[in-house]
């Protein structure tokens, strides 16, 4: 989840809402890919979760990149709980899952260099702390009570509301990683189709990237039971977003939406200050309860923004947030699926020819129908696995148009990227099945034995 943003100054009327989000379009040749992965960490000698603090911790991890790969410290209250270096961060979840916020790239080479540099220093640290970290979309054994909270305001104040808007907010927050991928904008027009496009086929990426079919020592029925939280985490800032696809949408229409999301919180002084359920429209217009007779600033607007969570959402760029954590192969692959389908227009034209006749009822299906069944799925005439298929061919298409090299040359373009996701097409298999394979298989309902064969 996101830092504290900064850099905006008061907010004089309402229209700067929209600019501000009007503000990320870009040039094509301006266009940056931003990827963020979530993983576990685990003491190997228990398979405990790592607490904060303490000679095997998510702190000690944090203190190893810091002082010996170069990392500078982003601290709260006194407590070290990030990271910063070159234009990306680490940062912490609520359970302690490490996050990685890349820096923006050009292309996918870059990212999964940044990816693979990322792992390695880890695991340097890991090692000789005698801990782990494993990829995958939902914590397979813990419960919400073995859980440390990790110590950041924003997560506190969270914790304590999602019960009342929801019944597996918390399970979200502290047992749930994802990997996502962030992708600019040239303008509205061009934001609206890509936006479409990436809520549409939101549910394909959920697909292949399954990756979360236990929970809580057992399997859980779903493929990809991360998926299946979110849709009982809170109704007012979650989902698929129909008004999306309505004439008319644009940046205004966004800022509607995102007015109406109850708040959380206001960053001031270093300290969050409980705005939980308080509405940004008072605070625009003085009357935040929280905080009685102030305005907001920019930055407190950026900051509600980073509170909305619905499958792709807009910032001063789109979020794709459809995707499990998983194995370092799939952390290059959802940036290449991604940026395969957007930023070449003949595949952004193909991919929305291919959804704008799903109604919103079809759209929310596959949505549920992606979290239960991964390529197995079916909705009306839509089958998962042969969309899924188009799909690739799609994303494969445009980053052959795009023809960025990588390895010097070698490497003609970014298509190769595709593989582990072209692999469980042909297959039919998906991390899910695998898993649950081997859980059934050589494991015999053991799942202690996944993190010895998942870990990173």
């Amino acid at each position: 989840m996101s830092i504290p943003q900064s850099g905006g100054g008061p907010i004089e009327h309402q229209d700067q809402l929209a600019q501000y989000l009007e503000a990320g379009c870009k040039p094509p040749e301006a266009w940056r890919i931003g990827t963020e992965h979530e993983k576990f960490g685990y003491v190997r000698e228990t398979l405990a979760p790592l607490p904060y603090e303490g000679a095997r911790s998510v702190r000690a991890v944090l203190e190893g990149l810091r002082d010996r790969h170069g990392w500078r410290p982003v601290e709260e209250g006194g407590n070290l709980i990030g990271l910063e270096k070159d234009g990306a961060n680490v940062s912490l979840e609520p359970g302690g899952q490490l996050e990685l916020s890349g820096a923006p790239l050009e292309n996918i080479h870059q990212t999964c260099d940044e990816v693979n540099a990322h792992l390695a220093d880890v695991k340097d640290i890991a090692d000789a702390l005698g801990v782990g970290f494993i990829g995958l979309g939902a914590a397979p054994v813990w419960r919400h009570e073995d859980m440390p909270m990790m110590p950041k305001g924003r997560y506190r104040l969270m914790t304590d509301y999602m019960d009342r808007v929801g019944t597996m907010g918390k399970s979200m927050m502290y047992r749930t990683c994802t990997v996502q991928v962030n992708l600019d904008f040239a303008s509205e027009a061009d934001m609206v189709q890509k936006l479409r496009v990436a809520l549409a086929l939101q549910p394909v990426a959920t697909a292949l990237f399954a990756n979360s079919p236990f929970f809580e020592n057992r399997p859980t029925g779903y493929k990809s039971w991360r998926s299946r939280v979110w849709r009982d985490l809170d109704d007012a800032r979650t989902g698929m977003l129909p008004f999306v696809f309505e004439d008319g949408f644009g940046f205004e229409r966004w800022v509607d939406y995102a007015l109406d999301v109850p708040m959380y919180f206001v960053y001031r002084d270093g300290r969050y200050i409980d705005a939980l359920g308080q509405s940004f429209r008072d605070f625009l217009k003085g009357r935040l309860p929280a905080l009685p007779g102030e305005t907001p600033t920019l930055s407190d607007w950026a900051d509600h923004l980073t509170t909305i969570f619905p499958e792709a959402r807009i910032k001063k760029y789109i979020e794709m947030r459809g995707a499990d954590g998983g194995p370092w192969r799939r952390l290059c692959a959802l940036p290449a699926l991604w940026v395969g389908l957007t930023y070449d227009q003949g595949a952004l034209d193909a991919a929305w020819d291919l959804v704008k006749g799903w109604s919103a009822a079809e759209r929310e299906a596959l949505r549920i129908a992606a979290a239960d069944q991964g390529l197995k799925a079916r909705v009306g005439d839509l089958y998962m696995h042969d969309l899924a298929r188009e799909v690739l061919d799609i994303a494969e298409a445009g980053l052959g148009a795009r023809a960025r090299e990588g390895a010097g040359g070698l490497l003609p373009d970014e298509t190769h990227f595709l593989n582990a996701l072209r692999e469980s097409v042909e297959s039919g298999k998906i991390p899910a099945d695998e898993l649950l394979e081997r859980y059934h298989g050589d494991w015999q309902g053991d799942l202690s034995h996944i993190y010895a064969e998942y870990s990173y």
